[in-house]
């Protein structure tokens, strides 16, 4: 999921399943940031979020083993949560900004996100207008 192709910078977002990746980018692509999700947990190439991506910015979710369950009622056991860390170690040891979503409302993580971004000098890009 990309959006406002162009210049403007590209933000990478990774994290375990359930950490809130996919809401995040629908929010932060709202608000008129390019962003992409990179299923990085799924790879077994710890490089992997770099060679199909390159982002200017890396956004890395965390999110406690408890809460994946409780937010996707997922099936999986903490050898598996502990799999996709391991996984993910590449993209934790580049992120620009590491944040913990396990208590954190969508909003207060949205908040937090775009003061980063901004601090980083990534101002979203206004929605193209519709031509009528």
């Amino acid at each position: 999921m990309e959006s406002n192709p162009g210049n403007s910078p590209l933000i990478g977002i990774v994290g375990v399943c359930a950490s809130g990746k996919t809401t995040l980018i629908r929010r932060l692509t709202e608000l008129g940031f390019r962003c992409r999700h990179i299923a990085q947990e799924h790879s077994y190439v710890p490089s992997m979020w770099f060679k199909i991506t390159h982002p200017d910015y890396l956004v890395y979710l965390q999110v406690d083993y408890p809460t994946t369950i409780s937010r996707k009622q997922l099936d999986w056991t903490q050898a598996e949560y502990d799999e996709q860390i391991y996984r993910l170690r590449d993209a934790y040891a580049h992120a620009n900004l590491v944040i913990d979503t396990s208590r954190l409302s969508l909003d207060a993580t949205v908040d937090r996100i775009t003061v980063q971004l901004r601090a980083a000098g990534i101002e979203p890009t206004p929605p193209a207008l519709e031509k009528v």
